[in-house]
Formats: C-alpha cells, structure tokens, sequence
C-alpha cells in the first residue's frame, strides 16, 4: 500500500520541485541576465546621474515644489512620490476631500495667472510616481518660471518644446514632457546665460544638481 502511494505521489513531488527551480531560480535569473546584457540601463532603473552622483530616474516621478523649476503633478503615493508607497489616492468623484484638494491645487494655478489649468496640475496618476506631464501643463507654467529666474518666456517655451515625446509610432500613448529631464535643461540654460563662452570656444557647463 505504501509503495502504491509513493509511486502514485512521486510524480507529483518530482514536478513541483523542478518547477520551483525552474521558474523560481533559473527563469528570473536568465532574464535578470538578458536585461542587464541587452537593456542595462533600464533594467537598472533607469537612473539619471549628475558627476557621478543619482539625482534621479527618468521613468520614476519626483517632486518639485520650487518656483524655479517646472512642478511636477500631485501624488498620493506616500507623503508623495514616494517610491516605497506606489499607489492612486482612491478617492471617488464624490469625495469631498478630493475635491478640496482639487479645489486647493486650482486656485494655485489661478493665482499664478494661469486661467485654464490642465487636469494633470491637479489630479494625481494612478501610480503616484508619474514622471511626466502633458505638454499643456508644462507650458502654462513658463510664465511663472520666467518671471523667477528673469528669462525671455520664449526661451523657457522654447524648452519645453524641445522636451516634448511624441506618441510612439505617431499614436501609440500621448504626446509627453519628463519633468525631470526637463528642469534639467532650464537649470542649463540658466548656467549658460550668466556664464556665456569665450569667443571661438565650445562650452561644456554641467547642470547643478536638483
């Protein structure tokens, strides 16, 4: 009786243990190789570096709150943006502290003359840890960051319209602008403003880090 067991059970033992290994050890770890060997940068996170030093990853959001620098949207992952808390507030249209909080975010965007805010100024991603934002919500924030670091609007458009990504293959996701990169290169054009090169040179100015 026993051995009729055994014989019956030992199929059963044998498969799940070469299934553990297979698809709990050799699988993940062949994977985690071809990434690294094909994709390194984005099997790595991603990472943004500034003289060796992590500032950052272009496809995890981080906030900015200063007047200087393009803002990010709100989030409601942890304290916000906070990369150990990844989640969406999950408040319904009829929560009234959405709405407050909505309301809030509105009346700043008004004050700083923005007439029409985009909803992404607003309202927080699903993940909480966007790293982008619409075109429409980086360029109503030009005026303000001209007017604070005393450039023409038109260079700090001029940015942003150099930062826009377009759809993948024309209309694949939508048109999209990374916060990150792109306060980088306003922190660049504020450098090579006050710092403009001698005459017949080429100027390499690294950006402060954020």
């Amino acid at each position: 009786m026993n051995k009729e067991i055994f014989s019956a059970v030992r199929p059963a033992i044998v498969l799940t243990i070469l299934f553990a290994l297979l698809l709990g050890l050799v699988y993940p770890l062949a994977m985690t190789g071809i990434g690294q060997l094909l994709f390194p940068n984005a099997a790595n996170g991603s990472l943004v570096t500034e003289n060796g030093k992590v500032i950052g990853s272009a496809v995890v959001g981080q906030a900015f709150v200063s007047d200087r620098y393009f803002q990010t949207r709100p989030s409601a992952a942890g304290k916000g943006y906070d990369g150990m808390s990844s989640s969406g507030s999950n408040l319904g249209p009829t929560s009234q502290a959405l709405a407050d909080r909505v309301k809030a975010d509105v009346d700043k965007r008004q004050a700083e003359g923005v007439a029409i805010v985009p909803n992404d100024l607003v309202t927080a991603s699903g993940s909480g840890l966007d790293p982008d934002l619409s075109p429409a919500a980086a360029l109503v924030q030009v005026p303000r960051i001209a007017k604070v670091r005393g450039l023409p609007q038109a260079e700090v458009k001029a940015l942003v319209d150099a930062a826009i990504v377009l759809p993948l293959a024309g209309f694949l996701g939508e048109p999209r602008v990374n916060v990150l990169a792109l306060n980088r290169s306003l922190d660049r054009l504020k450098v090579a403003a006050i710092a403009p090169a001698p005459a017949g040179a080429i100027a390499i100015v690294p950006a402060p880090a954020l």
